[in-house]
């Protein structure tokens, strides 16, 4: 997790996947939900067009409370994936953006917060065209039509996708299809991305049984 802390002064550091940033306090008090769904626009308003410009997508933007404080969770995704690097890059362009806009009018919100920037996980469901391109190769549940069904996805486009469903391949519009959900298959090494399989270092005694 990469932090950073305004008020201490201190820098970026080393970190996986979320990045978190502890701003200002404008105030006293707190708002209300309807104040913050107010907030919840302008925010996707200030930081949609960062994530875009990157090339990524907003997937999701979400404000809770805890404790005394909000916190800010950002969910982008991409194509290729969303490497660590992006996500404090796109972490910092953003906590930049949110200081720019305290200074010209405080838009975000009375309390301290907390900022966090994440790639998606498996758990995410499958809701538009281009989460289902992104899992091309996975094994999916999902409902289509008046049944369920579990099978690879090997195809996605605009409008439909196919589900090879023990051996027998089935295309489904995306209207007919309820939310798709990834099914993790620890046997299968795709399953992890590099910065997962970073956190299992090798054995140095199985490095020296190689040798």
């Amino acid at each position: 997790m990469v932090r950073r802390d305004r008020a201490a002064g201190r820098g970026p550091g080393a970190g996986r996947r979320a990045s978190t940033r502890p701003a200002r306090t404008a105030g006293a008090g707190g708002a209300a939900a309807g104040e913050l769904a107010g907030h919840r626009n302008r925010l996707r308003e200030l930081i949609a067009p960062i994530v875009e410009s990157a090339g990524y997508d907003l997937e999701d933007l979400s404000i809770s409370r805890a404790g005394r404080r909000h916190v800010l969770r950002i969910i982008v995704d991409g194509d290729g994936g969303v490497s660590l690097d992006t996500v404090a890059e796109l972490s910092r362009e953003i906590s930049a953006a949110l200081d720019d806009a305290e200074d010209s009018g405080g838009q975000f919100t009375e309390r301290e917060y907390v900022l966090e920037v994440s790639s998606p996980g498996v758990d995410r469901p499958l809701t538009h065209p281009r989460h289902w391109r992104r899992n091309i190769g996975r094994l999916i549940s999902v409902t289509a039509g008046d049944r369920a069904v579990t099978g690879r996805l090997t195809a996605a486009d605009d409008d439909t996708v196919v589900l090879d469903v023990a051996g027998t391949p089935i295309e489904v519009r995306y209207a007919d299809l309820g939310p798709g959900r990834v099914q993790v298959e620890f046997g299968r090494s795709g399953e992890l991305a590099d910065d997962d399989l970073a956190e299992f270092p090798e054995d140095p005694e199985d490095e020296e049984d190689e040798e």
